[in-house]
């Protein structure tokens, strides 16, 4: 069961309120250069601070791949005071974090990323091929190198920092409080959607867009729950975060980058079918694949069951505290 990795730590409640205290405390410390740059260009006149309220102006204050590197590095901060809070506050090896497996399975992360780094891009050119007159080739050789560059580096870091919070940290910290599994996808998959709420698609999309990022949140916890594991959420998470950078642009997205296409098209007249049919029709169908592959079986309880403090786990952390496997 992956949620009672928890128990090979030390896994009391407070800690885990502490925990997600030192993932913060490391996005605010990761974001002084993108405050010390803004103070500076402010200083500069440079930035109309009349306009800070509107996510858009923000979003575009800098060159798209410093801009990039901006946003990013809040993530990678995050990641790793989280990695070390549960290294040194609770005891807990990374193993255990992302997986139940003897290790973590690194074909299980490589499949999924190109699954769906190909499914993802495949339905952007389609839409390139169908809607030419919403799209603007953006490709510029040197500056698309260097987001490359920055994107394959930071990008993975990103993720995997909403990764290891939610569908690990948390999953298995509110699993062991509230001792069963629904609880803990529900909240996680919930929390993750809401924090969203102040990327710039939700501003021009509307709430409906929350749909999709809880939707998302919600199969990325189901994969976890039922593989034991977080191999899968970690590529699919990076796969579509990279492609997407990569590949297409707006104005009105949370990356803004020298993309190889840009998306010119009005936000607004985005149908709910382009919002829904994701959510409710290819994530069942990437599950599906994915439980055929895996060979995943008895859903109710990996998804609905009890959380049980397996026997001798106390002696077990002991034993392991200065082990080479902790590490």
């Amino acid at each position: 069961m992956y949620i009672t990795q928890a128990y090979k730590g030390l896994h009391d409640w407070w800690r885990y309120i502490i925990g997600v205290i030192i993932a913060i405390l490391g996005v605010f410390a990761f974001s002084l250069p993108h405050v010390v740059a803004i103070i500076i260009g402010t200083f500069k006149g440079d930035i109309d601070q009349s306009q800070m309220n509107d996510t858009s102006y923000v979003m575009g204050l800098f060159e798209p791949n410093l801009n990039l590197v901006f946003i990013l590095l809040p993530f990678a901060g995050g990641l790793l005071f989280l990695l070390l809070a549960v290294k040194y506050l609770h005891k807990q090896s990374l193993k255990h974090l992302t997986t139940t497996r003897k290790k973590i399975d690194w074909k299980r992360f490589w499949f999924i990323f190109f699954l769906w780094g190909i499914v993802s891009s495949s339905f952007v050119l389609i839409d390139y091929v169908l809607t030419p007159e919403d799209y603007v080739f953006n490709f510029k050789l040197g500056p698309f190198l260097i987001l490359c560059v920055i994107a394959i580096a930071l990008i993975p870091l990103q993720t995997s920092f909403e990764e290891y919070l939610f569908r690990g940290y948390l999953m298995q910290g509110i699993g062991i409080i509230a001792k069963n599994k629904w609880v803990p996808l529900v909240i996680t998959s919930l929390v993750f959607g809401v924090l969203h709420i102040a990327n710039p698609e939700v501003e021009k999309l509307g709430y409906v867009i929350m749909v999709y990022y809880i939707g998302t949140g919600l199969v990325l916890g189901i994969m976890t729950l039922m593989d034991e594991g977080m191999e899968l959420a970690l590529g699919f998470h990076a796969a579509n975060n990279l492609f997407t950078a990569l590949l297409v642009t707006a104005d009105w997205t949370a990356f803004q980058t020298h993309s190889i296409f840009k998306d010119m098209s009005d936000p607004q007249t985005m149908g709910v079918m382009e919002i829904f049919v994701p959510v409710f029709v290819v994530f069942p169908i990437l599950l599906f694949i994915l439980s055929k592959k895996y060979k995943w079986t008895n859903w109710k309880d990996k998804l609905f069951g009890t959380v049980t403090e397996p026997p001798n786990e106390n002696y077990k952390i002991i034993e392991d505290i200065g082990s080479d496997t902790r590490i």
